[in-house]
Parts: C-alpha cells; structure tokens; sequence
C-alpha cells in the first residue's frame, strides 16, 4: 500500500513524460528500436536509467562525429586546401596549434604570435583550455603527428562536455529526461563539435542552468560566469533572468546569480588582464573589427551590391538589432498571458544574437541545441531545424572548396552558399516563431501540458507575478518542491517507472 506522503506527492507531481506517448515522431522513431516503451519495462528501475541512457547515446554519437573527421585526420588537414571542404570534415583545432604557438611552446596572451595575430583571440578559459590540451600533446614527432594528437586530445575534452551538457539537460526538466535525447541524437551537434572549442562554454552555461532549475542562484552565477569566460554568448543569459525576476519580484535571487557571475569572470581574467592586458584584449579587438563573414545575411548584402556595408555600420547595427529584439523580448516576457518559461527566453535571446550577427561558424548551432530541446522538445519542429543546419553545414564547406580549388570550381557557387545561409536563417527563425507562440498560447506548450509551471525556473517555477504590463496573474501551477534531487549519476528521479497496474 502507497504511503499517505507518496499518495500526496503524486497528486502534486506530474509522472514523467515518455515521449512515445505525447510525440507522434518519436513514436514513429521508437520502432527502429522495438517501439514504444511497453507498460512492463524495466527501465527506471535497473542501471539503465533515463539519465545514463541519453549519456551512453550522446557518447556514441560523439564518436560517430570522430569517424566523420576521419578522411581529414588521415591526410586532408595536411595535404591540400579544398580536400577538407569536399570532404567536409574541416577543424579550427589542428591548425590553430602550430598558427597559434602551442607547437612552439608560446604561453597564450602573454607571447606574442609571429603571424598576422599578434595574440590568441580567444577568450581566457578557453584558451587555458587549449593550453591543458598542448599539455598533454606530446611534443616529438612531425608536426602532421602533434597536430593529430592534439586534436584527438582536444576531442576526448570535448567528449567529456558533450556528455555534462546531455546530464545537465536531463536533470533540468527532471520530469521530463528524454528531452535530452534531442540533443544527442543532434546531427548538427555531432557534425560540429570538434570543429571549434565551443562545447566549454555549451557546457557550462547547460551546468547554469541546471543549478538555476535547482534553487542554486548563487552557483548558476558562478557557472555562467565561467561560460561567460570562456565565450561571449552566455552573458546574455541574464538579460532573461533579470526580466523574469522583475516578473516575479525575486530580486534577491537575481542579485545572487549577478554577483556569482561578476566575480567568477573576474577571477579568472583579472590576472591576465593585469599582466597580459593587450593579449587579454586581443578577442574583443578582434570581434569588433573583424569584417562580415561566413553565414550571416550581412555577407549576402556585401557580395551583392558594389558598395558594401563597412565594418563600423554593421557594427552598430546589429547591435541596434539585438538590443531591438532584447527591448521586444521584454515585452513579450512582461506582457504575455504566463510567465514565459526561462529556457523559451534563453533560446530567443541567443537566437536573436545568432541571426543579426556579423558572423555565423558552423559550429555556433551548438550553443542553440541545448536550449531548443528545453525551449521546444517536440521532434517535428527540432528536426526541421537540425535539418536546416545541416544543409547550411554542407553548404558552407561546399562553398570553400569552389573557392579555393582555383579553375576547377568544385563545390558549390556563390549563389548556391547564399541559398544555404538563407535556409540556415530561415530555420532559426521558424523555430523562434514556434517558441514565442507557445510563450502567447501557453496551452500549446508541451512541457505545460503536464501541468507544471518551469521545470528550468527555480525559484520562478509557480511563483505569482508581481509586475506585468497587464492584468497581474496568480499562478495556477503548484510551486516546485524545495528539496529537489541532487544532480548525480546515480538519482533516479529522472526515470521511468515501471507501471505494473492493471
């Protein structure tokens, strides 16, 4: 016989979601494993729970994007520039050890480079990053071997983020751990995560997030604080934080996150600002005079007119467009029917930066593919973008193979790239259309539809409005409970019972 506490709890704890029953897609995938989970599995109750299930697959599809890199590993980093294109395997990460002086031993920011970038224009986390990494290169052999070495080095790392990021999403919406499958089974998320460095900084800010989910604002600070370390991006977080706050009139937690931020930023930059001030700098001298590039609409103006937008004008405005979309997602945030969830803002905010940036790396998806799985978990709609990137994925190398294989012109023209860079876009966007309806229309949320208020929200989950730009609202959701699990391997609360009742 259930206990009084357990009857009472389950009348306030929705039952973990299994996507095979509320997704038509994911129930239609099911079958290339057997189908649906039936009534009597043993899943949840065994070793094999939600949370280390979506952590083995994420692992193995990590390595599946190893075996994609392959044909470069092998030789086409090394011999021939459009190899690397057409085989679309291309990485940042052997390159920049020698073009960057790990190879030669130089300590980054304080060494000055002997090429055209006088110092490392990456951020001070990621660049310790790099650094660990050259560390455990061993420094005989040609250099074709340390660059390999370095890489695969670089990838193990890499490897062990990916892994955190799939647990952190698992854990944020404890009912609902399957999420995380979207991001391991991701094709834009295997296909880009070696490219560059940028799973730290993923990592982290899914760690953020998770203790913000857990009541921990303090500690979600500190963790977005050390993303912020290590990329940009994740210091725009706070903008959502701060108007849900406003919202809900959690003040207190705000100020705990911000200071946690503030002060594990400084922690770690202050020493090289102090003693390496212009390799410090370097990055935020490079972001803003660095020309349009690669995957924004800026380049598809630029290459079709004869006067093209100079660095300066762009500059100013996409920061005029961000912080346009920022002053329309405060809207949104303060006026809209429920409080928006903070993953749904998350996802909008870091979006909006995507989209009107001057630039767009290919692996840049990958701060997006967390955030879309707690913003929007519905298969239809992941899909259709992931199918987007990938086309823009193949589109960008196919791109610099026609440039750089001379008269031959293999690969793919400039129009054709420009096509690619608009379906890139126009995916993005048709994900952020779908977010901010559900924001509107909070009955089309899906993670609502359990009736739960923001698995991701902490303190804000079930907690009432204290100021909008409408008709104040009480919550109908039930608050959180305060003891929530602990963020371990071994918790359970993420998975699925049996269910053995007739």
């Amino acid at each position: 016989m259930p206990s009084a506490e357990s009857t009472q709890a389950s009348v306030h704890e929705p039952a973990p979601v299994r996507p095979t029953q509320e997704d038509e897609v994911a129930t239609a995938g099911s079958e290339l494993i057997g189908g649906p989970l039936g009534r009597r599995a043993l899943l949840g109750t065994s070793w094999w729970t939600p949370v280390r299930v979506v952590a083995l697959v994420a692992i193995g599809m990590f390595a599946l994007g190893l075996v994609q890199k392959a044909p470069c590993y092998h030789g086409a980093w090394f011999f021939g520039a459009s190899s690397q294109y057409t085989k679309a395997c291309y990485s940042d990460i052997p390159h920049l050890y020698q073009g960057r002086g790990f190879a030669d031993g130089l300590v980054p920011y304080f060494d000055r480079l002997p090429g055209d970038m006088p110092y490392l224009e990456y951020p001070v986390l990621t660049g310790l990053f790099m650094e660990v990494a050259a560390w455990l290169t061993p420094s005989s052999g040609t250099i074709q071997y340390q660059e390999q070495w370095y890489w695969m080095v670089n990838a193990g790392m890499l490897m062990v983020c990916a892994a955190v990021i799939v647990v952190c999403v698992a854990r944020t919406h404890a009912r609902r751990p399957w999420d995380a499958l979207l991001v391991a089974l991701a094709p834009a998320f295997v296909l880009t995560a070696t490219i560059n460095w940028d799973l730290l900084a993923v990592s982290l800010t899914a760690a953020a997030m998770l203790m913000w989910s857990r009541r921990r604002s303090l500690a979600s600070g500190v963790l977005l604080g050390l993303a912020t370390a290590a990329k940009l991006y994740p210091v725009l977080l706070l903008g959502p934080l701060f108007l849900l706050c406003w919202r809900a009139g959690k003040w207190r937690d705000f100020g705990r996150a911000l200071t946690g931020a503030v002060i594990a930023w400084l922690v770690v930059n202050l020493p090289v600002m102090a003693f390496a001030t212009d390799g410090w700098w370097q990055f935020y001298k490079f972001s803003r005079e660095r020309g349009v590039d690669f995957g924004s609409f800026w380049l598809i103006w630029s290459q079709n007119t004869s006067n093209p937008p100079s660095v300066a004008f762009v500059n100013t405005a996409a920061t005029l467009l961000v912080l346009l979309c920022a002053l329309g997602i405060a809207v949104l945030t303060l006026s809209a029917p429920r409080r928006p969830r903070f993953a749904q803002l998350a996802f909008l905010i870091v979006a909006v930066f995507i989209l009107t940036n001057k630039v767009y790396s290919p692996q840049y998806v990958l701060w997006l593919v967390p955030l879309a799985a707690l913003a929007r978990p519905r298969w239809r709609d992941f899909l259709i973008w992931q199918a987007c990137e990938v086309v823009y994925f193949l589109g960008i190398w196919m791109y610099l193979a026609y440039t750089t294989s001379g008269d031959a012109h293999k690969g793919l023209p400039t129009d054709g790239y420009h096509g690619a860079i608009a379906v890139h876009l126009l995916g993005t966007l048709y994900l952020c259309v779908v977010v901010v309806r559900d924001i509107l229309v909070p009955e089309k949320d899906v993670v609502r539809r359990a009736g739960v208020d923001d698995p991701s929200g902490g303190v804000l989950d079930g907690a009432e409005d204290a100021f909008t730009l409408g008709t104040r609202l009480s919550s109908p959701y039930p608050a959180a409970r305060t003891g929530a699990p602990k963020a371990g391997w071994g918790d359970r609360s993420g998975a699925v019972p049996r269910d053995d009742a007739p």
